[in-house]
């Protein structure tokens, strides 16, 4: 591939995070200097009316409600699936097998045997692959990958992460797709904990064991009316059983000698996006939370004593992983620029040849987290990896 070719993006799903996806796609080359020029070609969803709305919205040209045919199209080079995880699998494999580039929302898979087929997929058919764990490119995590892989923390010894969100705390919150093993494959164990999982495998290593529980505490929800883009819905009267887990909790230990715990749960309440981690090695220890996500909590254990102490750094220096793409030192960055800093991260890897990070590998490894979870918590045992 030539230097600035068009990329023309088939993204399939247009809720919430195709709102994310398309703001990336919309603003990656205008903060980096890329390799790509990225087209915005296809906007694919069930509904017409909806979907045309959103492309409109958004800067699409075109509109599509068959993902088949996004999939089948010449001019399209990247397909993007943002939708329930029910359809990952078929899509991603289809996509591939046509030489697409896939990227896909997280978990890849509903199950473990998805995640794999999708896997052998893309790699049998050589194609570049992605998976939007986007917390990895927050500048405050990629400050303190550098910090662990520069030895700066020492052996590894403890991670500690939650992931605690509260927007099903009331019972007569609707039963959402996302409340549907059927759609979802998990509740809040695959929705938020695999992002924890991912974080855990990117900053101490892969995990050799977990022995952990689940638990749904509303076991049924009234069905779901009008439904909106912000996880929500109008309730009717009907109800409904809710088939996936509330919160999952559970222990961890890693190839590297390192321990961890790891809770996520929808039942916080007053937690609306509360993503945690506190590592700690035998030099210092670094503690990020995603509600403060430009700084970085270091502390370091070789300072001179008595001058020892947590210090708040704020990931906004133009050395900083990704910051100096944006605003001035001071000048935070948000959410959204998360999925942008994987987009452009992603476009660079396809360019050089190399494997996107975190691509369907990494899903699939996350994949066999959530499963040994699952299964310890209806074995009761420690499940190993």
């Amino acid at each position: 591939m030539t230097c600035m070719q068009r990329l023309n993006v088939g993204l399939i799903g247009y809720q919430f995070m195709g709102k994310a996806h398309s703001n990336a796609y919309r603003q990656v080359g205008k903060f980096f200097d890329l390799p790509y020029e990225v087209g915005m070609k296809t906007l694919c969803g069930r509904n017409e009316s909806a979907v045309t709305a959103a492309a409109k919205k958004f800067g699409w040209e075109q509109v599509e409600t068959d993902w088949r045919k996004v999939v089948e199209d010449p001019n399209i080079h990247i397909v993007d699936i943002s939708t329930p995880g029910s359809s990952h699998c078929e899509i991603a494999i289809a996509a591939a097998r046509a030489g697409k580039i896939v990227f896909c929302e997280k978990p890849i898979g509903n199950t473990l045997e998805e995640a794999k087929q999708m896997l052998d997929a893309v790699e049998a058919a050589g194609v570049a692959n992605a998976v939007f764990h986007n917390y990895r490119k927050v500048p405050a995590v990629g400050l303190a990958k550098h910090i662990i892989e520069s030895g700066r923390l020492g052996t590894l010894h403890h991670i500690r992460a939650v992931y605690l969100q509260d927007w099903i705390a009331d019972p007569q919150f609707p039963l959402v797709w996302r409340l549907q093993k059927e759609a979802a494959g998990s509740g809040a164990l695959g929705d938020i904990g695999a992002h924890i999982i991912d974080l855990a495998r990117y900053l101490v290593g892969e995990f050799d064991a977990v022995t952990g529980m689940t638990h749904t505490f509303v076991k049924q929800r009234p069905i779901p009316g009008a439904i909106d883009d912000r996880l929500g819905a109008a309730a009717t009267a009907e109800m409904g059983d809710v088939t996936v887990d509330d919160a999952a909790a559970f222990l961890a230990r890693f190839k590297s000698g390192a321990i961890g715990t790891f809770e996520a749960t929808r039942f916080a309440v007053g937690r609306k996006n509360h993503n945690r981690f506190e590592i700690n090695g035998s030099k210092g220890s670094v503690v990020f939370n995603l509600e403060r996500m430009n700084e970085l909590e270091f502390y370091d254990a070789t300072s001179e004593s008595g001058l020892q102490g947590f210090t708040t750094i704020q990931t906004t220096e133009s050395d900083h992983p990704y910051a100096g793409q944006y605003w001035p030192v001071g000048h935070i960055i948000g959410y959204e620029h998360t999925f942008v800093n994987l987009v452009a991260d992603a476009l660079v890897a396809i360019h050089q040849g190399r494997p996107c990070s975190p691509d369907f590998r990494d899903g699939f490894e996350n994949q066999r987290v959530l499963d040994a979870v699952e299964r310890s918590s209806d074995s009761g045992t420690w499940i190993g990896l």
